[in-house]
């Protein structure tokens, strides 16, 4: 039998009412809800319940909205007798895959990812940055593109390679935008500008990640007990320094997801759990490896529908 990853969903996953009903049914989405609104000093259960859907959007907000509602469907698994052999998260994700490998503390991750969102706010001012996808173009192409443009008109490259056929370009708005035009003219399908806040994961968020390692070196980042794949090159890591290290270091460089897919697929994951909110990383996954199979827990439904292929199929 192969093995089991747990993938953890990024910003753009929220919606507003997600983990009511987990609060309602079950004890141990009571207690870290709880504990988050502790750990933040305000209520991330009420907007995450009641909304209203801008203030759950704003970037400080959705990351521990995020990576409570994560963990809390990572601990239902964790319940019933399934855990993971190795875990990676997609940019905010990665802090939730963290917790699940015992490398950070919830009520430390939820602090970390509201400053960490703050942060990436503060490093550049509404309105001039932007972030677009590219569909249905290659890597090499979208990177040389942006470096063309870079050169011309400022900060804009490739920051995620979601999967093949899919990569985001953030930084600049102008810089995006005629970026955009060319990539278009290069052969794109389509381009399609993102409702983000900020230009996240460029180059122009390196004064968040200076920000960021300072928070890091006020919590313990543990050796992670199972293994994990990291967002900057796709690559298993295990120790805390190196962990510590990473995370900084994501703050303003690509997220590598192709390759963390492909990581874990190496490793010999077979079947990938997302755990959170959304489908998007299956989505991902199914483009990437079209042969590993997909569940997903973001609800009642959906937790009980993986419980039962783990109890009749491994």
């Amino acid at each position: 039998m192969g093995k089991v990853a747990f993938v953890f969903p990024g910003q753009g996953s929220q919606v507003v009412g997600m983990g009511k009903e987990l609060y309602e049914k079950y004890d141990i989405a009571k207690e870290l809800f709880h504990q988050a609104d502790q750990a933040l000093g305000y209520s991330i259960m009420d907007l995450c319940f009641n909304g209203p859907e801008e203030e759950l959007r704003k970037t400080s907000n959705t990351q521990p909205a995020i990576l409570t509602m994560s963990v809390i469907c990572y601990e239902l698994l964790k319940q019933h007798g399934i855990t993971p052999d190795i875990v990676a998260g997609h940019s905010l994700g990665e802090y939730s895959a963290l917790v699940a490998a015992g490398s950070l503390k919830f009520s430390d991750a939820v602090l970390l990812v509201h400053k960490r969102g703050q942060f990436m706010q503060q490093a550049v001012p509404i309105g001039e940055g932007s972030m677009a996808a590219i569909l249905g173009l290659d890597r090499a192409t979208i990177i040389e593109i942006c470096e063309k443009v870079q050169s011309q008109y400022g900060a804009v490259q490739a920051v995620n390679f979601n999967c093949p056929g899919q990569v985001v370009i953030a930084g600049k708005a102008d810089a995006v935008e005629k970026a955009v035009e060319l990539l278009k003219a290069a052969g794109a399908k389509r381009a399609v500008m993102l409702p983000v806040s900020a230009p996240f994961h460029s180059t122009l968020m390196k004064p968040a990640a200076v920000q960021l390692a300072g928070e890091l070196d006020k919590v313990s980042v543990h050796d992670a007990q199972i293994p994990v794949v990291a967002n900057v090159d796709g690559k298993i890591i295990t120790t805390g320094a190196t962990i510590k290290n990473s995370l900084v270091e994501q703050a303003a460089s690509p997220v590598k997801w192709e390759d963390c897919v492909a990581e874990m697929v190496d490793y010999g994951a077979d079947l990938f759990v997302e755990v959170g909110p959304g489908k998007v990383l299956t989505g991902f996954t199914k483009k990437i490896a079209k042969e590993v199979q997909n569940l997903n827990v973001e609800d009642i439904a959906s937790l009980e529908k993986t419980l039962d292929y783990f109890k009749e199929v491994r």
